[in-house]
Order: C-alpha cells, then structure tokens, then sequence
C-alpha cells in the first residue's frame, strides 16, 4: 500500500465532504472543490475521517490511491486556509500593479505585459515589487504564479526577474579575459 495514503484526511468542523459514484465535492467556508475519483481508488467515510485504498491490483493504483489522498487533502485545506504564493521582482523599473481581473507588469521589454488572472485567483500587490497570488485551489495557484515568472524568470549574472520570495539564485561569476 501507499505510504501516504495509508493517514486518514481529518475533516474540520464546517466542512461538507459529498462522496459521490465518481466525484468527490468539498465544500468549506471559502468555497467548494470538485475532484474526479479513479475508479480503483476507493474511499471510506467514518466519523471525520477519510480512509484511501486502491481496490484493484493494477498497475499503479497503489501509487494512484497516494496521490488522490494528497490531492484531497490539498482540497480540504484549501477550502478552510486557502493557500498563496509570493512573488518578488528583482531589478531596476519592474513593477507590478493589480487592476481588477488583470496584472499589469513592467518587466524591462518595450511593452507592459497585462496578464488576465483566471476565476477563483485573488492577485494582491502590496508594494510595486511584489505580487501575492491567493487562492483555493493549489495547482491553480502554482501554475498563475509560474506563468508569471515565466514572463521574467531569474537570469544567473544579475539575479534580475520574477522569482518566489523563497527562491535562491545562485549567482555566476562572469568570463574573465
């Protein structure tokens, strides 16, 4: 059996967990999340606690009943926390700006780059040289704050561009003569 599915998800106090034939609907206080349940993947409800086994012996069902019990759980802490990813921009005139739906950013090309933020995304920028990307769901947050960074991304000479505010660039010694 997976290792990480062998730990039950603790469900907190307000939140709904609806198991259906091939879905499962979590719904918290900040909103709800909607997952599709493989079919050799089974799970059982008892009290506020959630259990996962793989019900066939196919390959990778062990390994598919660990990654549900992870995807899950990001669900469950999703919809009570909610989860963020910060954004720093490195260099001279980068700036960012939020305007409704749309980040504008400054990024040193001959144009401003407008990025549209999907639903469910919150965009805040505290100061113009940093970008907090909020949300319920995990991968959509990952994947709007490396879209982002794939405007910019860090060079290795200066350091210059979008980086997350955990990220270390290593930086390289120019050529010498």
């Amino acid at each position: 059996m997976s290792r990480i599915a062998k730990y039950p998800v603790d469900i907190p106090a307000g939140v709904e967990v609806t198991l259906g034939a091939n879905e499962i609907l979590i719904k918290g206080p900040l909103g709800i999340l909607s997952q599709f349940l493989l079919p050799w993947v089974h799970i059982d409800r008892k009290e506020d606690k959630l259990f996962f086994s793989c019900s066939q012996k196919e390959s990778g069902a062990d390994a598919m009943s660990g990654t549900m019990r992870s995807l899950v759980n990001n669900m469950v802490t999703g919809v009570t926390k909610g989860f963020e990813k910060k954004l720093n921009l490195i260099g001279v005139g980068y700036r960012a700006q939020a305007q409704g739906s749309n980040l504008n950013l400054t990024l040193g090309f001959s144009h401003p780059i407008v990025h549209v933020v999907p639903a469910g995304i919150k965009i805040e920028t505290p100061t113009q040289t940093e970008i907090l990307v909020k949300g319920i769901n995990k991968q959509v947050v990952g994947q709007v704050a490396a879209d982002i960074r794939a405007y910019r991304p860090p060079e290795p000479y200066k350091g210059k561009g979008v980086r997350y505010s955990d990220e270390v660039v290593v930086i390289k010694e120019t050529k010498k003569k």
